[in-house]
């Protein structure tokens, strides 16, 4: 096989890395040109719109989940030898840490993943965004904040209710549910060709969701052909991102993994994607309110992903393509959040704001922006 001659060739560890680079690498290019983002989805539908956006992101999750399934059937991945199924999950911490990661996100303007593909193209909020959500992902897994986190995350654990798998305990079958998830995925391509997305975004929206069952069954194969053990993962980028930051402040090659190569591997993707499409721009801060509102958010996306045991793609698809429960938990939280605090901080208070600077005649609706 192919990947067992890359491992002789270059070891285990950095075939690891290897196939985190290249997975990434696809991820950001086709996240970039797709436009993939869970903030707008949420704003979009909060603002009582189904458009393009959500058509997108309703393409990747219902790939992802599809996807995974068929290799679930293939009997080419377990989705109980992850870790997610495999041990005690927080269903406490999936709801709060989803609630704040969902404030963060529309904060920021962007979700984890969202942060690094556009810092990427040049966006330099972005990328400062970005390291301080590595930084506080790093503090709350290992550092000053991990006590906290992991208070938050005892008090109810999938213990309670003996299992982390939604459809053990719903008694659906995975052929049931993958005729699900294909109605979906066709209801999605319907909204994406009535909302005129065009066909090169919906590819690209198609491939984004491929590259979930892609890292799903890179990873399960690694662990036949690893002399060490080998986790079974998808794509995340809160733990990742914090594996990543403190790759540069570590021993050289002391962390080398599939996690290191994601991070960098997406970057990259975008990167390129950006330079052959011509999008590549620098963008910085509008102010200082501009400023603290980023970093704000991207502090409380870096507690609150690692609290959740994922971010928006790390839970919202990754988590979900195999039916933790916690995952959804995550997911749902994430989308209520983002939901109210689009409501209150970018409609609701611009609002009053407006009619409070001009008489009640000449007051006049406020146009926010939805997306980078």
């Amino acid at each position: 096989m192919e990947l067992e001659l890359l491992a002789d060739r270059f070891g285990d560890k950095w075939t690891l890395l290897i196939g985190g680079a290249v997975i990434g690498a696809l991820f950001g290019a086709f996240a970039q040109q797709s436009r993939f983002c869970l903030r707008a989805a949420a704003i979009e539908f909060s603002r009582g719109q189904v458009g393009g956006k959500m058509a997108v992101w309703l393409i990747v999750f219902s790939t992802a989940i599809a996807g995974t399934l068929l290799l679930s059937a293939m009997d080419l991945f377990s989705a109980t030898e992850t870790r997610q199924l495999a041990s005690p999950q927080s269903l406490s911490g999936a709801a709060l840490g989803g609630l704040m990661f969902g404030v963060g996100m529309v904060l920021a303007r962007g979700c984890s993943s969202r942060l690094l593909v556009l810092s990427a193209t040049g966006n330099l909020r972005a990328l400062l965004s970005g390291l301080v959500f590595a930084v506080v992902a790093q503090a709350s897994l290992h550092g000053f904040l991990s006590p906290l986190r992991e208070a938050l995350a005892t008090p109810l654990t999938t213990l309670s209710i003996g299992s982390n798998d939604l459809l053990v305990l719903s008694g659906v079958s995975e052929t049931t549910a993958f005729a699900l998830v294909l109605i979906g995925f066709m209801a999605s391509l319907w909204l994406a060709m009535w909302r005129k997305i065009g066909i090169w975004k919906t590819l690209a929206s198609f491939l984004v969701g491929a590259c979930i069952p892609l890292a799903w069954w890179f990873t399960k194969s690694m662990t036949g052909i690893a002399f060490e053990p080998v986790t079974i993962e998808s794509l995340s980028f809160t733990g990742p991102s914090a594996d990543t930051l403190m790759l540069f402040l570590s021993q050289p090659g002391s962390m080398i993994d599939f996690d290191v190569g994601l991070v960098p591997g997406v970057f990259l993707g975008a990167f390129l994607a950006a330079l052959v499409t011509g999008e590549l721009e620098l963008q910085g801060f509008e102010g200082g309110g501009s400023m603290r509102r980023y970093l704000a958010g991207a502090a409380l996306m870096g507690f609150g992903g690692m609290l959740a045991g994922g971010c928006a793609v790390g839970a919202g698809v990754t988590g979900a393509s195999i039916f933790a429960l916690t995952a959804w938990v995550t997911l749902f939280s994430i989308w209520i959040a983002a939901s109210a605090t689009d409501w209150l901080v970018d409609r609701k208070l611009p609002e009053r704001q407006s009619h409070a600077a001009l008489p009640a005649q000449q007051a006049q609706p406020v146009t926010i922006r939805t997306s980078e």
